[in-house]
């Protein structure tokens, strides 16, 4: 089985949000962030989650626009579900 991949991710600068989609056995969806900052240490990229002073006005940004995505896919979601219910009772009054 190979690595899980996010569901989703948001870079400004050097400030990531990645956003995890996990799922319960009856198929429900909810989903995780994580926010962390890039840094370059001599030829190599590494991330931290400790935040300077002039991160944090990035950081609320990108932490806003996951929760947009986020409130967005779960609408996405619920419709669906809400189609497929409605589907099943259609062909049941068949």
């Amino acid at each position: 089985m190979g690595k899980k991949q996010p569901a989703h991710e948001i870079k400004l600068g050097k400030i990531r949000v990645t956003i995890w989609a996990n799922e319960t056995e009856d198929h429900d969806v909810w989903f995780n962030a994580v926010v962390s900052r890039l840094y370059k240490t001599g030829n190599t990229w590494k991330e931290t989650t400790t935040l300077g002073h002039d991160d944090l006005p990035v950081a609320m940004k990108a932490i806003d626009m996951a929760y947009t995505w986020i409130w967005r896919k779960q609408v996405q979601v619920q419709r669906a579900e809400r189609n497929a219910a409605n589907e099943v009772l259609a062909n049941a009054g068949r």
